[in-house]
């Protein structure tokens, strides 16, 4: 391993490479985790290096109580002349998926309510609720006159299904002390905005999600997974019809602008990312109402705000609503170069800052009955305000397209949660 400068010693790989990276974990409710994700890339005859022709990515990782991510991804200009292809399959069953209300601040995180060490606790789970989601996405993109600007064309089914958290499952194996209570003793956040009607019979137990995708995208960046100077900015707009199957049809656009600046050229950028999105029409199901459109995924997810494709240090999903704005700030710097197993690599450190707000809301007050608890204990009407979090990471980059991502995040606001760790692939964007 040599510590020192080798840019300019880099060689064009040809052929297929590939990378690796274990998955190994445990989390005292859903047990360890287990599995890995390994990303092939073809680059032919090493013309076009670092750019590939195709990529090929598996993910097979799961928690010992029922967790997990079963995911295929391809990648491809080369499949179709003259087209990018993107291609995702994924089946990601989750014993305890984040809910934390709706509208960003106007619904209050309790967070000793699941702290087994308070006097105020009632369950871990409590901010929980079970959501198995299979989704299948083919998305293409085609140059429009030869230039920067590109048209998007996507058809994704996804389905959801939805209930409470599976709390015998979880309490194998564990002591009578560390059980959690059952649902019908101590119900969470999802059970009672059932109850309330702020989520409806139709809807609690989730359900299928046909998406006609369109949009147009201007591109000028010079490396797609690290640019260094350039801009992409999209405007896409989704339709999810009844007639295909919906339980409700509803419209939305999303337009995120990113652009990038060289500080010091090959080994310092500046980068940020600009987001809005809007539900135009109909009603979207509460299940939905997370997750961000983009033309592209850089991971197994794309939802939020809050978690490590949004807001990292937030809480995962803590920013829900019909409308959102958000952004993304970074530094990115690569201070050291290196070759290992005639591979090429680099080490990158960047330091970000992340912001969000709600900017249309899902109508709660009207709607909310006389409940027998306090109030003030879940809602603050009128109080969604900025959300931000900051950070560090660290980049670990093998032949500038498989990238280890590591991230630490911190929340400015407790009601957003303290920190969080994000362990994965990509630079956010």
């Amino acid at each position: 391993m040599l510590f020192f400068d080798l840019k300019g010693q880099e060689n064009a790989k040809t052929g297929w490479n590939f990378g690796v990276l274990p998955a190994i974990s445990f989390d005292s409710d859903l047990g360890f985790q287990y599995g890995g994700l390994v990303n092939f890339f073809d680059y032919g005859d090493g013309a076009r290096y670092p750019v590939y022709n195709h990529s090929l990515y598996f993910e097979l990782s799961r928690f010992t109580k029922g967790s997990g991510i079963y995911r295929f991804y391809y990648d491809s200009d080369r499949l179709l002349k003259g087209l990018n292809v993107t291609t995702d399959l994924s089946y990601i069953p989750e014993q305890a998926y984040d809910f934390y209300g709706f509208n960003g601040f106007e619904s209050v995180y309790n967070k000793v309510w699941e702290n087994d060490a308070h006097e105020d606790y009632r369950t871990r789970m409590f901010y929980k609720m079970q959501q198995n989601l299979f989704r299948f996405k083919t998305d293409i993109q085609g140059a429009i006159a030869q230039g920067n600007f590109r048209w998007i064309a996507g058809f994704n089914l996804l389905n959801f299904r939805i209930g409470s958290v599976d709390v015998d499952k979880l309490n194998r194996g564990k002591k009578d002390a560390d059980k959690l209570p059952p649902v019908s003793e101590q119900p969470g956040l999802y059970e009672k905005y059932i109850n309330w009607g702020l989520i409806s019979q139709n809807e609690a137990n989730g359900g299928f999600i046909p998406e006609i995708k369109a949009g147009l995208v201007y591109d000028t960046r010079d490396n797609r997974p690290n640019p260094m100077r350039g801009i992409w900015t999209e405007a896409v707009l989704v339709g999810v019809p009844e007639f295909l199957g919906a339980e409700s049809g509803f419209t939305k656009i999303s337009i995120t602008h990113r652009q990038y600046f060289t500080l010091i050229p090959d080994d310092l950028s500046f980068a940020y990312r600009l987001g809005w999105q809007q539900t135009l029409s109909g009603h979207v199901p509460f299940y939905y109402q997370s997750q961000i459109v983009t033309s592209v995924m850089s991971g197994a997810s794309s939802t939020g705000l809050g978690g490590a494709r949004s807001l990292r240090g937030v809480k995962r999903n803590r920013i829900v609503g019909d409308g959102m704005v958000f952004g993304n700030f970074e530094m990115r710097w690569k201070p050291v170069y290196f070759h290992l197993f005639d591979q090429a690599f680099y080490l990158g450190v960047n330091s970000f800052l992340d912001v969000g707000q709600i900017t249309s809301l899902i109508e709660v007050e009207s709607r909310l009955p006389q409940i027998a608890e306090d109030v003030t204990d879940y809602f603050r009407f009128g109080a969604e305000d900025w959300h931000m979090s900051y950070g560090l990471g660290i980049r670990v980059a093998m032949n500038r397209n498989f990238i280890l991502a590591v991230d630490y995040g911190r929340a400015v606001d407790s009601q957003d949660g303290n920190s969080g760790v994000y362990v994965g692939l990509n630079y956010l964007f």
